[in-house]
């Protein structure tokens, strides 16, 4: 009786000890390791998220054992090869999971995408890939390995915002130019609009980016004719003589701009939307050339493809079947493209040398999408902005030859923070990863060439804005802010899922699923005391689209209000170093965080 009691009261304290070794944990990782000043190698452990601990202290042993023979099987593909595997992500917009690599469901929908189905055949399907819930955030996420909410890059960023990702942020592409990678980035970046944000700024070789540009193909004149926008083009309209204030809205700006590192920043073409529509293939175009004379000198390169995917006005090509931008931009754009890189690939004969990673940033614009725009749910309710499983569950692919087997569908959880670990782990370039922060990309390399079951992750936190929305736990979710607030109110909140018999989160459980309760809640505490001991970080602020060697007039004026500053009793910039203070509104998208 006695030991049956002593067994009970283990059960009973477990949970409370794990809180405890996690702030115990915190304590050693924090005498253990040195932050450092720059990005020095550094012998200190990666700090990962409290979880992470929770299994690392249940699979330690196993997980080391693999990572002997992963070691082993790296090196012997360096030698192989003659260099470190070369590292592609190519990363879309606004895609449901079913839209891409299930065949039955694209037929359903009338999507063709015979390339990305074929890599999907000859690689990894993922059917467990979570993101952020919105363009920026899942940017920022897979740029640095960081929950958005670490570096305050949690809004969704617009034209002219004056803010971007902080230069203290450490980028994949810095981490992988420390060790001789050649890096670029082509396509939409959405980090930033201001100098310090630059991708070119933060670790790039190369890079041809737009700012903050969400539905940027509006910002054009053939917008405000379609009332797709207004006030921008006023000569549209006729001239307003109420009109008094002419520092309202800003009338110049950089859709594209292209840079090198150490170099100059120039705007690349003008605000128009024709050249709006040359955007994805210019960047097509570079990133196949950056990746031929990169093969044919024998360097490792890391290339980040990041397309705009499609223009929010009638595409010129009749090559759909439904008058859907979506359709359009993965049939005519995305899909051709990643045809043209499997085989260039193959050409080079680096194939087998080179891994493809191919994905959605976010789920559907199912929620006021722009007409034509042919976002919809499909298998998970919700879509972009949404902590449910459609706004950050998408379809993704990995395609390494040789290395990942083929036809392989794995039901293991990863999210895209775990792509920046994973690729410095198969670079040879951990030793880089700052371990003064959290990182929470946990690597994947097991998963990768192990295989399906092989994954080194069961959870995963759904942030809604800078609000905790979601948490999944292997099969269980748990919505943090409730669908029931009646029910939330009585301290009894239902809003816990089992996500196999209920894919759509339509039927919360409460006597089922009770006991999942505390648990949750446990896990929230030690994420919560750990975000305490690494203190999330903010976004920067500053004028928008300094530093361009071709600027115009008009954008020059963007730092010159057209007014006597004399003449007001405070300073009309002064408020962009204060914009982070503002309450976060999630009336810019109602649906978020709902």
């Amino acid at each position: 009786m006695e030991r049956i009691m002593k067994e009970m009261i283990k059960l009973l304290i477990f949970p409370l000890f794990l809180v405890a070794s996690a702030c115990d944990a915190s304590n050693q990782s924090a005498s253990s390791t040195t932050p450092p000043a720059t990005m020095s190698k550094s012998a200190g452990a990666i700090v990962h998220d409290a979880e992470f601990y929770i299994l690392q202290a249940q699979h330690g042993e196993k997980w080391a054992n693999e990572d002997k023979a992963l070691d082993k099987k790296l090196a012997e593909l360096r030698k192989k090869h003659g260099r470190p595997p070369n590292i592609i992500h190519i990363m879309w917009d606004d895609t449901a999971f079913g839209d891409v690599g299930i065949p039955a469901i694209q037929k359903v929908r009338g999507l063709e995408t015979p390339n990305l189905n074929k890599m999907a055949e000859e690689g990894m399907l993922f059917t467990r890939m979570y993101t952020e819930v919105g363009c920026t955030p899942s940017r920022a996420a897979s740029a640095t390995g960081r929950l958005a909410i670490r570096s305050g890059m949690y809004n969704i960023g617009m034209l002219l915002e004056s803010h971007g990702m902080s230069a203290e942020e450490v980028t994949i592409a810095e981490v992988l130019s420390r060790i001789g990678y050649a890096t670029a980035f082509h396509g939409k970046w959405h980090l930033g609009d201001i100098e310090e944000s630059y991708p070119h700024k933060n670790g790039f070789d190369e890079a041809f980016f737009t700012g903050y540009n969400q539905i940027l193909s509006l910002w054009t004149e053939r917008g405000e004719v379609g009332n797709g926008t207004m006030g921008l083009f006023e000569n549209i309209l006729p001239p307003d003589p109420y009109k008094k204030d002419d520092t309202f809205i800003t009338k110049a700006w950089v859709m594209v701009a292209e840079g090198t590192k150490g170099g100059e920043t120039r705007q690349w073409g003008d605000n128009s939307h024709e050249n709006y529509m040359k955007i994805d293939p210019e960047a097509q175009r570079r990133t196949l050339e950056f990746i031929e004379r990169n093969a044919k000198a024998g360097k490792p390169f890391y290339v980040a493809n990041w397309p705009m995917l499609n223009s929010f006005l009638p595409l010129p090509e009749k090559c759909a079947v439904a008058r859907s931008n979506l359709q359009a931009g993965l049939q005519c754009n995305i899909d051709p493209f990643i045809g043209k890189l499997m085989a260039k690939l193959k050409e080079l004969g680096i194939a087998e040398n080179t891994l493809v990673i191919a994905m959605a940033d976010n789920g559907p614009m199912a929620h006021n999408p722009p007409p034509g725009g042919g976002f919809a749910e499909t298998i998970f309710r919700g879509g972009k902005g949404d902590f449910l499983e459609g706004g950050a569950r998408v379809p993704a692919q990995a395609w390494w030859p040789g290395v990942i087997e083929k036809e392989q569908i794995a039901g293991d959880i990863i999210h895209e923070t775990d792509l920046f670990t994973t690729f410095a782990r198969i670079a040879g370039a951990t030793q880089y990863i700052p371990t003064d922060r959290i990182i929470d990309g946990i690597d994947q390399t097991s998963l990768l060439i192990n295989g399906d079951t092989k994954g080194r992750r069961d959870h995963v936190f759904i942030y809604a804005g800078p609000k905790l929305g979601a948490i999944v736990k292997g099969n269980y979710k748990r919505h943090m802010i409730s669908p029931d607030p009646v029910g939330e109110a009585s301290g009894i909140p239902a809003a816990f899922y089992f996500l196999p018999a209920d894919p759509r989160e339509k039927s919360p459980m409460l006597a089922n699923l009770i006991h999942l309760k505390a648990p949750f809640n446990r896990m929230k505490l030690r994420h919560e005391l750990w975000k305490k001991k690494y203190p999330d970080s903010k976004e920067r602020h500053g004028i928008p689209w300094t530093g361009i060697a071709n600027a115009s007039e008009e954008l020059k004026a963007h730092a010159k209000p057209k007014m006597d500053l004399s003449k007001v009793p405070f300073d009309p910039l002064e408020y962009i170093e204060h914009l982070d203070q503002l309450p976060f509104d999630p009336n810019m998208d109602p649906d978020l965080g709902q």
